[in-house]
């Protein structure tokens, strides 16, 4: 039996990541509750993506378990950055909040 490094497995595996939330740059349109919510779709997208995966290999459908993987990485890759990002929006409003009048 071999044994799988899994810390290069997931370098490699984020080397070839082909989902990628875009940002929105200075110049397009809409505000930023709309690029929020867009940006909070897209995960969401991800989660549902993962979750259909496993639940297609639990059942047998799906036999790379590599795909399988690479989805739930993605998945909570963009959810711990979902997660930092509403911390520091929650640190900027707390101090913005404290701020002398």
């Amino acid at each position: 039996m071999s044994t799988i490094n899994m810390s290069s497995l997931k370098i490699d595996a984020m080397a070839n990541m082909d989902t990628k939330i875009k940002l929105p740059n200075a110049s397009s349109n809409g505000d930023f509750s709309t690029h929020l919510k867009t940006a909070l779709n897209e995960v969401a997208g991800l989660e549902t993506k993962a979750t259909k995966l496993m639940e297609s290999f639990e059942t047998g459908e799906e036999t790379d378990v590599t795909k399988v993987m690479l989805a739930r990485e993605k998945s909570s890759m963009a959810f711990e950055a979902t997660l930092q990002i509403r911390n520091k929006l929650l640190s900027a409003y707390k101090d913005i909040i404290s701020m002398p009048v």
